[in-house]
């Protein structure tokens, strides 16, 4: 691939299966975005999606629209929407808050589902706010300890005391996956849970939480979802665990009589006893248009294309090695949907990359990523954008 030409790529872009999908999107003109692993762009449906519930659901319907326009059904309804990416059964996800609140959620209900285990075990060096809302609860929690060891330590390091599996599944700066089943599978060996976040799978890449015997996950829906920014997370709480599971943050949405207004608490069924306040209509009505958008794709043609991407990015920027290292594993089962070099002037590059209107980001120390979001990426992107790499790099 590394002596493709833009001709031949701009013919693979005629041949592409998800080529219309890219028209779903409003992308500004002269601009190549390959940062939607970060925050998905626009889609073309959500602003009169946003229009109609600002001016007709609320400015008309207003108090009536809790019921009428169903708004009080939309994190169920959209969480059954988001489970259909990942794997997951439509009443064993819901949307709620935002991806840190709904790990503390499940941390503190899975340190309870183990009573005398004392281990929230993790990997050292993934993302940063999965650590700082474990070692949270450890604040609250005297008795829990958080324990952070290399990837290739996990495995060995789960035992009798550990309560629960705290993992990226896909590795914010590198794009390395983690085996989610095998993982799982020796985590329940040794009587431990799992807490999967998928902020960088859901909407890239196949995923099957059921199917690797998931216990929980979390997920943020703005960036492969295209949610918009700050768009409401998700939480994914297996079936089996739902009766025993509660959550730590107790509130009026997720009471089984929410406008009985009793003192007493008494947690709904299943997995809407996670809710915890009203529900955010706005940003719920943008997610379902985000969500409904990625619906239309065949995810198995997403994910191949997603490999042929990053497979003409490697091959052309592989002339600029050691200068720019491929940071991300080459095999397409071992990472997720963004490509990542390290460079040692990185934070110099993304600049000028930015200022030529190729658009991906800089993780410190000296990481440039590009996200490779195959429904409105096109391979004369990522020709192009790497084309620029090159220059900058030389």
């Amino acid at each position: 691939m590394a002596d493709v030409t833009l001709a031949e790529v701009r013919e693979w872009d005629k041949r592409d299966p998800l080529r219309e999908a890219r028209h779903a999107f409003a992308l500004p003109h002269g601009v190549i975005y390959l940062d939607g692993n970060s925050l998905g762009p626009l889609p073309r449906a959500t602003a009169a999606r946003l229009a109609d519930v600002v001016a007709r659901e609320w400015g008309v319907g207003l108090i009536r629209s809790w019921d009428d326009a169903g708004w009080m059904a939309a994190p169920a309804r959209v969480g059954g929407k988001i489970a259909r990416l990942i794997g997951a059964g439509a009443d064993e996800v819901i949307v709620a808050d935002s991806t840190s609140v709904n790990l503390f959620k499940l941390l503190g209900a899975a340190v309870a589902l183990r009573p005398g285990r004392t281990t929230l075990l993790t990997k050292d060096g993934g993302f940063p706010t999965d650590r700082h809302v474990a070692e949270g609860l450890q604040r609250l929690l005297p008795h829990v300890r958080v324990v952070a060891v290399p990837a290739y330590s996990l495995t060995d390091a789960i035992d009798g005391d550990t309560a629960v599996l705290l993992l990226c599944h896909v590795h914010f700066r590198s794009g390395a996956r983690h085996d989610m089943a095998a993982l799982t599978a020796a985590a329940h060996r040794a009587g431990a849970l799992t807490l999967w976040d998928l902020s960088h799978s859901a909407g890239a890449l196949a995923v099957d939480l059921n199917g690797a015997g998931a216990g929980m996950a979390v997920g943020c829906g703005y960036k492969f979802l295209n949610g918009g920014p700050g768009a409401p997370a998700f939480l994914y709480l297996s079936r089996n665990l739902q009766a025993e599971a509660r959550s730590p943050l107790q509130g009026w949405i997720g009471h089984a009589a929410p406008f009985g207004f009793s003192d007493r608490y008494e947690p709904a069924a299943g997995i809407p006893r996670f809710l915890t306040g009203t529900p955010p209509v706005l940003g719920l009505a943008a997610l379902e248009a985000g969500i409904d958008l990625m619906l239309t794709a065949d995810l198995a043609a997403v994910w191949e294309k997603s490999a042929r991407l990053f497979d003409l990015f490697a091959s052309r920027v592989a002339s600029a090695r050691p200068r720019l290292e491929l940071l991300t594993p080459p095999e397409a089962n071992l990472r997720g949907s963004h490509i990542a070099f390290r460079c040692a002037d990185a934070a110099q590059i993304m600049p000028q990359l930015v200022g030529q209107g190729v658009i991906g980001d800089f993780r410190p120390p000296d990481v440039l990523r590009f996200g490779l979001t195959p429904l409105f990426t096109s391979f004369e992107d990522v020709w192009l954008a790497s084309d620029a790499l090159l220059q900058c790099a030389s």
